[in-house]
């Protein structure tokens, strides 16, 4: 998916495991199938899963980013009602891998690209209370990053240009455009609040028609309160959609925030991902078609 990919086997974890983790030698070691674009995720025995970073970066600095996504999800895992991956271990770089990686504990469950709950009323609810969790979480002085979805708008207007000119040919590039400068002017009002900041299809789990566990959930931090909301363009079909935004109370900006947030991450996804991560960029492809809906 990337130019920069490291590559990861079994033959790899195997040996990292039984050098550093004796502990778990012996375990199956299960390659899992993802969409995920920056970790490639391994299972490890029926308890734990490994995270490996698949983007080539420094040691020293992927160790930092490691450590800030572990001590995140510890946090989320302490306030969601919901499953959530929780940290077990770092591991170090060797056996041919050149980077630090993250053991977790595992969480069961079908992810929503398989177990479609776009139509569950039910499952709405819970990703509304989900949600308000988090926001209910203190920052404790926490400001977003300023890295990524979050914060401004009209500060992607460089990443949006570059999206329409990749997706010539792929979408209504005109129309999208103009959606696009109704989007970037969307004034900021709240706080940041705590946030999952990726609620999409691969990072949700499904139990029946209800939120069975959320994944992924390392970048919990302060963003724009209606980041979280690019689920309900992502997830859910109209009614659920209502049902979502009734439960959370959003008011009118809030919640075409949130459409802005998930419109830009859906335009990065569909021409990125065409060729290397087709799943991927069908989720963008049917989250604008969502969204375009909605403006007719």
């Amino acid at each position: 998916m990337h130019d920069d990919q490291v590559h990861v086997t079994t033959e790899i974890v195997a040996t990292l495991i039984r050098d550093q983790f004796p502990q778990w030698s012996g375990k199956a070691i299960q390659l899992l199938a993802s969409t995920g674009t920056v970790h490639a995720i391994f299972r490890i025995g029926h308890d734990l899963s490994v995270r490996f970073p698949l983007r080539l970066a420094d040691a020293d600095e992927t160790l930092a980013v490691l450590e800030r996504e572990a001590q995140a999800s510890a946090e989320l895992a302490q306030v969601s009602q919901f499953p959530a991956p929780e940290p077990v271990a770092l591991g170090k770089p060797g056996a041919g891998y050149p980077m630090p990686w993250l053991v977790q504990t595992w969480v069961p469950g079908t992810i929503a690209l398989d177990a479609d709950p776009s139509g569950s009323h039910a499952f709405a609810e819970d990703l509304a209370v989900f949600i308000a969790a988090l926001r209910g979480v203190d920052t404790q002085g926490r400001r977003f990053s300023g890295e990524g979805r979050g914060g401004v708008l009209a500060h992607h207007d460089d990443w949006m240009a570059k999206c329409f000119e990749e997706s010539e040919g792929l979408l209504d590039v005109p129309r999208l455009r103009q959606l696009w400068g109704h989007f970037r002017e969307l004034p900021r009002t709240g706080a940041d609040v705590m946030s999952h900041m990726d609620l999409i299809p691969g990072n949700v789990l499904v139990a029946g028609d209800r939120l069975g566990g959320v994944l992924d959930t390392g970048g919990f931090g302060p963003a724009d309160p209606a980041l979280d909301l690019v689920s309900a363009w992502h997830l859910l079909q109209p009614g659920p959609r209502e049902t979502l935004r009734r439960t959370l109370a959003c008011d009118d900006l809030e919640w075409e925030r949130g459409k802005a947030w998930a419109f830009e991450q859906a335009m990065g996804v569909v021409w990125y991902y065409v060729e290397s991560n087709p799943p991927m960029s069908k989720m963008g492809h049917q989250t604008l078609a969502r969204i375009l809906e909605s403006t007719e």
